[in-house]
């Protein structure tokens, strides 16, 4: 039997599942993030050329896997999220054109935080920080938005020929490693399709190369409005699906890795390349979110209230995006040593920063649905 799929903005018409999901990939985010302020230690490689990553020991690589799914939780989520926010407003009676218009502002403002908001956090980092343009995720997603906007009036079908097409096509796009270094002043190029640059402007999210994931997360939105159990039984053995094609495809180490591994050690083979993302990079990140999501739906009520924290943090994304930065910036100025930190004693830092951060998450849903600011603060 299908389960009626509530649709609503409203905190108690929401899924679980997907705020839960989102509430974790923004923990691992923060603790991705208190790596780059408080320890220092964050690896500057991960690209299509040049450099390969290093990490010191076994620690440091594992505390930068375990953030690896976070780029492409957010970017597939807010497929989801865009999808179910369509039919929404449709069956309020909203057109086609408000819809459209919401999203455009929505996607807009995403690139408006980044570049206004968001760059002013990174400027304080401790290492020094001397890009003048920074073109990050939450630019790629307000472009992702724009584009996929076009796209929430179709049937899953035509969505799933497009994601498969966008996976597959994509490889075919990237620079060779040769070239790196050489594309650095090509503005558009940097924006939607290949990560790099200068001081001038520098990428890491090019539009382009995220806009895969937000069509599959419209896909599965499509699922999800269709049939809720068969949508998340699909997300487990997608998982799975993705995980295994990721194994074989990293195993061959040609198509879909962008560039070969360095070497053969395990940390070599779970070390894609991230800047744009290869195929098996989102394979093996999608595939870790998907079975998340599918364990998440299985959740009971007594299960599901001791993940309260992680939806409460799932339910204001943006806030606690834009705060968390700000936090960990003032946390290394103020109370880690110059330097930084190892890796293990950044963990406290992370904890105290997740600590501070949860009161204003609740304090900010709370003000978030109170009139008339729910019209204002919707956006954010």
């Amino acid at each position: 039997m299908k389960e009626p799929l509530m649709t609503s903005s409203q905190p108690g018409k929401r899924l679980f599942a997907l705020d839960a999901l989102r509430g974790l990939i923004m923990i691992l985010m923060a603790l991705d993030h208190a790596n780059w302020f408080i320890a220092q230690k964050h690896s500057s490689g991960e690209y299509w050329g040049g450099p390969y990553p290093v990490y010191h020991d076994v620690l440091a690589f594992l505390t930068r896997l375990a953030t690896h799914p976070c780029a492409p939780g957010f970017a597939f989520l807010m497929g989801v999220g865009m999808l179910l926010f369509a039919e929404s407003r449709k069956a309020r009676g909203w057109s086609k054109w408000e819809i459209l218009r919401d999203l455009w502002i929505r996607g807009v403002l995403l690139i408006a935080l980044q570049l206004i908001v968001v760059n002013r956090a990174w400027e304080l980092t401790p290492q020094g920080w001397d890009v003048q343009i920074y073109w990050g995720v939450l630019a790629a997603l307000g472009g992702c938005m724009i584009l996929g906007s076009l796209l929430v009036w179709l049937p899953w079908q035509a969505l799933a020929v497009i994601a498969a097409a966008l996976f597959v096509g994509m490889e075919f796009t990237h620079p060779d490693p040769s070239q790196w270094g050489t594309l650095n002043d090509v503005p558009l190029g940097l924006v939607l399709g290949f990560s790099g640059g200068t001081n001038r402007l520098f990428s890491t999210y090019p539009v382009l190369a995220w806009l895969e994931v937000v069509v599959f997360g419209l896909l599965f939105g499509r699922w999800l409005l269709a049939d809720q159990k068969s949508a998340y039984r699909r997300a487990l053995w997608l998982g799975i699906a993705f995980l295994v094609v990721f194994v074989v495809l990293r195993a061959l180490d040609g198509f879909g890795n962008i560039r070969p591994r360095l070497g053969d050690s395990w940390m070599d083979f779970f070390n894609p390349v991230k800047y744009p993302p290869a195929l098996t990079f989102t394979l093996m990140t999608m595939g870790f979110n998907l079975i998340v999501l599918w364990a998440y739906s299985q959740a009971k009520e007594r299960v599901q209230a001791f993940f309260a924290p992680l939806v409460a943090v799932g339910r204001v994304p943006l806030f606690f995006y834009i705060a968390h930065l700000f936090l960990y910036a003032g946390l290394a100025r103020w109370l880690a040593p110059e330097g930084g930190t190892s890796i293990l004693a950044m963990y406290p830092y992370w904890i105290l920063g997740l600590l501070v951060l949860f009161p204003f998450c609740l304090w900010y849903r709370q003000l978030k649905y109170k009139e008339p600011l729910d019209l204002i603060l919707r956006y954010v």
